[in-house]
């Protein structure tokens, strides 16, 4: 290892240190933090955020990049250094005083966003989201884009993703899983979430949470479980992985289906090579990626009539009394049950990614200037009644009702879509390969298809992106192809 690359990993051990200081901030706002403290947290992360822009966008950095660059590398180098590159690049193009501000508004923000929503009160967060927007225009415009300011924000979390290249995505899908929408709910029996009615007690959820999460291979020596006003997973390194859920006396699947989808962020966080921690080839290679992993775990893992036969058992232990009426089939009808929802995070697989196409296409037109802030409330529940045919009755089962805007996320909600393409496409490959995964996760039986995982994704960080990861491991790039057999196959449908 030359001289200049070990002064390289030195520098961005330094980055990455700051960098763990700050998401462990943000998890402890979200799970511990008394509410006092929000103003006094801001100013913290806002100086922090300061301190990581000033070491990448340190000139001596561009020079030691410049330098490597020009030096024989091996593999591993040269994907560390385009990816800094890369990085850094970006960042230079930022003022520091717009990341230190944007860090300062989102942490209030993220405090305003709770409380708006648990009072149902767009004006105690809708003045910060302005705000918010405002900053991450600027940046944008700083960054710069080749299509349309939108652009820039999607990169940040998609590197390459365009919003001319998503439009046609959603136009593909949209009228496709209206149709299966239609066709599964003919189908389907009327009262099959009436098996789920009853007490489901919150304490007994959260052990069947941390039986699931440990059967799934998530270390609980490297990581936790907490709880949110909505779930996430954060964490600094693959030993050390937060993840968070949410307990619904009434309805046990929330709390479920959370815990397996930020499980399966999770098993990707704890995948990751820590050797390279630090470096971009110990992070994700891409939200989208990212977003395969809990989706996969959470639909083709947690929502197939072969996990119902290795649920059942667990309900039964911890749920005497609600589970005597449950068998298998009862079951996986009252987790796959297909309608038109307000929420999101609690919609089925298949009206799913009609949200994200909403969230899609209003951060778009805001971001052109087509929309205002003060307009999402309404614009939200006009597009919820004329794409899903539901409507709000208030802004916490509309526009308050992600979290991801009160952090600065504009953009990320299309990787949630990629995720749901990526994930088909990936848990296809793995079956073909291991053979029988029915069988395996109807055993509880997750370790292949973890391992498979492992080999195939998580071990390759930032080496490629998201298309070119899943054309590795599954012999097939990003396609709608995959997902909707998978959906047809499920339900029955052709």
């Amino acid at each position: 290892m030359s001289a200049a690359y070990e002064r390289y990993l030195e520098h961005m051990q330094g980055l990455h240190a700051l960098g763990s200081a700050l998401s462990l901030l943000g998890w402890d706002q979200e799970t511990m933090m008394p509410p006092a403290a929000v103003a006094h947290r801001a100013d913290v992360r806002s100086h922090l955020s300061g301190l990581v822009h000033d070491g990448t966008v340190d000139p001596a950095f561009g020079d030691l990049l410049a330098e490597l660059q020009e030096s024989p590398l091996d593999d591993d180098q040269a994907a560390n250094v385009r990816e800094t590159v890369r990085d850094r690049d970006r960042s230079v193009k930022v003022p520091r005083e717009l990341v230190t501000e944007l860090s300062r508004v989102t942490s209030l923000a993220q405090q305003a966003w709770v409380d708006a929503r648990t009072n149902d009160d767009w004006d105690r967060f809708g003045p910060l989201l302005a705000q918010v927007v405002d900053l991450r225009r600027r940046e944008a415009e700083a960054v710069g884009y080749e299509g349309e300011p939108y652009d820039a924000l999607l990169d940040a979390y998609e590197p390459g993703a365009r919003a001319a290249d998503l439009a046609p995505l959603f136009d593909e899908l949209r009228p496709a899983l209206a149709e299966l929408t239609r066709e599964i709910g003919e189908r389907q029996a009327p009262d099959a979430r009436a098996a789920l009615q009853g007490r489901w007690d919150p304490a007994a959820q959260e052990r069947l949470s941390r039986r699931i999460l440990a059967d799934m291979g998530f270390d609980f020596q490297a990581g936790r479980l907490d709880t949110s006003a909505h779930p996430f997973t954060g964490g600094s390194h693959p030993t050390d992985v937060r993840l968070t859920t949410a307990y619904d006396p009434a309805d046990p699947a929330k709390s479920l289906y959370s815990t397996i989808h930020e499980g399966g962020h999770g098993l990707y966080e704890q995948g990751l090579p820590a050797a390279h921690a630090g470096t971009p080839l110990g992070e994700a290679c891409g939200l989208g990626i990212h977003e395969s992993q809990s989706r996969l775990w959470e639909n083709q893992v947690g929502r197939s009539r072969a996990f119902m036969e290795y649920l059942l058992p667990l309900l039964r232990e911890e749920f005497p009394e609600q589970a005597k009426r449950l068998d298998g089939d009862a079951l996986f009808a009252a987790l796959n049950v297909v309608e038109p929802s307000l929420i999101r995070i609690d919609a089925d697989e298949v009206t799913y990614n009609l949200h994200i196409a909403l969230r899609f296409e209003l951060e778009r037109d805001l971001f052109r200037g087509d929309i205002d802030v003060e307009d999402l409330p309404h614009l939200w529940r006009v597009r919820m009644t004329e794409d899903l045919g539901v409507s709000p009755l208030g802004d916490s089962d509309g526009a308050l009702q992600d979290i991801h805007w009160s952090f600065g996320a504009l953009g990320y909600f299309p990787t949630y879509t990629l995720g749901n393409l990526y994930g088909a496409t990936l848990f296809a490959a793995a079956g073909k390969e291991l053979g029988d995964l029915d069988g395996r996760i109807a055993r509880g039986e997750f370790a292949p298809l973890l391992d498979w995982m492992r080999a195939n994704v998580h071990a390759h960080g930032r080496r490629w992106s998201g298309d070119e990861l899943c054309r590795r491991a599954a012999g097939r790039g990003l396609n709608t192809d995959d997902f909707l057999n998978h959906l047809r196959a499920k339900f029955g449908v052709r």
